[in-house]
């Protein structure tokens, strides 16, 4: 296999430019009262700005309100609004209405993003056997920093609110922990899904979801549901490694894709891909796909789509990072468009609630009969009393505020990142911008 397939391409760093004076500082004249005092509005912006460039604040985060800031410092509220004027004509913060100040991300470095790699020519057979024990190898070292796997980390989400649900549950409905789950869904977690993907512009019944374990799970079944060994899979490049292992493991063959690293996957490749070979699945991530974070506009999903159908190719969809948008509106799905039951959706809450639950689902469209009997022959069900958990968390509405939270975190652990990168990392690294 190339190496497009299994890692993206990162981008060059440049020696980072010098920061730009943002207030003046005292003179260094004669000291004491012949230097002239600097304004009030200037010491609260210089303060300010310490603490954004320290990473103290980070891009998300609200700065107190002006009245609080008013009060702590005994100024005005004029003063204070000087103060955050002055920073957001710099660039430091911006105004939203009705809420307040918050940082604003800091343009990044002058790196370039990566070029839409050059895939293979032809499908091949997938083998990933050594790589993968080198990864698993090396998550042992805690030295080892996994650039390749989106592991977020434990402190993010609302681990004991969890905990706390789940004794509730397991109180309440002891049989729930004790009995065999032989089940495709639990129907108030399995609307309580359809309710999100309803606000999402994706209308689905909750009586067309499959619960999984996880969302690699929800893969594998939808996969298995349409191919058998020595089919062909068309996919983005770069792509998930994870996608690589399920292909390898189910003996099909990968037929890479060039994808841009902001529009997502090249809609005339891929018809010349369908053109020239009998492609019986394309697997894509339109919604910030991993590696490059690239989102495909709405206009281009729905041409995917009717592409797609065009050909009667299912698609199978992972929407994994759909509830992680750093914008005010969640991007649409591709089954949004879906009118033929072609598009399989999958997902899970492993990167946005509780990763440990290993809690997914799949709604497979046609292939629903299907992808419900192999979920029983190979899991049976899904464990009853973590379903119940996050049910109940979601019709309670915590979700969105934790949301919110995790969104904030994650917007700003990119920032850091990414000025990392372009300040350490060699030169002729590339990286995107999610």
């Amino acid at each position: 296999m190339t190496s497009s397939l299994v890692a993206p391409t990162f981008s060059p760093a440049a020696n980072p430019p010098a920061a730009l004076p943002l207030l003046p500082s005292r003179p260094s004249g004669p000291a004491g009262d012949d230097a002239p005092a600097r304004p009030l509005y200037a010491g609260i912006a210089a303060s300010l700005l310490r603490l954004i460039e320290q990473d103290t604040l980070r891009p998300g985060h609200r700065v107190p309100s002006v009245r609080r800031m008013s009060l702590q410092r005994g100024v005005s509220i004029s003063t204070v609004l000087q103060a955050y004027m002055l920073l957001e004509n710099r660039g430091y913060l911006e105004a939203r209405p009705q809420s307040g100040y918050y940082v604003r991300p800091r343009p990044l470095l002058s790196v370039p993003e990566p070029r839409m790699a050059r895939p293979m020519a032809r499908p091949a057979y997938v083998s990933l056997s050594d790589l993968m024990a080198r990864m698993r190898e090396l998550a042992q070292d805690s030295n080892y920093v996994p650039f390749a796997t989106a592991c977020p980390h434990y402190s993010l989400f609302p681990t004991r609110k969890l905990a706390r649900l789940l004794g509730a549950v397991s109180r309440s409905d002891p049989n729930l922990v004790g009995r065999y789950v032989m089940n495709w869904a639990y129907e108030p977690l399995a609307r309580e899904i359809a309710r999100r993907y309803l606000l999402a512009g994706a209308p689905l019944h909750h009586q067309e979801l499959v619960i999984t374990i996880g969302c690699t799970e929800a893969l594998n079944l939808c996969l298995r549901a349409v191919t058998r060994p020595g089919d062909i899979v068309a996919l983005e490049t770069p792509a998930y490694f994870g996608f690589l292992d399920i292909i390898q493991s189910l003996n099909l063959k990968a037929l890479e894709i060039p994808t841009d690293p902001r529009e997502g996957i090249c809609l005339d490749a891929l018809r010349t891909a369908l053109d020239q070979n009998a492609i019986k699945a394309v697997l894509v991530m339109p919604s910030f796909q991993n590696p490059l974070g690239s989102c495909m506009p709405d206009a281009k999903k729905e041409r995917l789509y009717r592409l797609l159908a065009d050909y009667g190719v299912p698609a199978i969809e992972d929407d994994i990072y759909g509830d992680l948008q750093f914008g005010e509106r969640r991007p649409k799905p591709l089954k949004a468009w879906d009118t033929e039951g072609l598009v399989m959706l999958c997902s899970s809450f492993g990167k946005t609630l509780a990763p440990g639950f290993r809690i997914g689902w799949a709604a497979p469209g046609r292939q629903f009969e299907r992808v419900r009997h192999l979920k029983f022959t190979n899991t049976m069900g899904t464990p009853a009393v973590l379903q119940k958990v996050l049910a109940d968390f979601l019709r309670d509405g915590g979700y969105d505020h934790h949301l919110r939270s995790i969104r904030r975190a994650y917007q700003g652990q990119l920032h850091v990142f990414s000025q990392a990168i372009a300040r350490h990392f060699p030169e002729g690294t590339r990286f995107s911008r999610p």
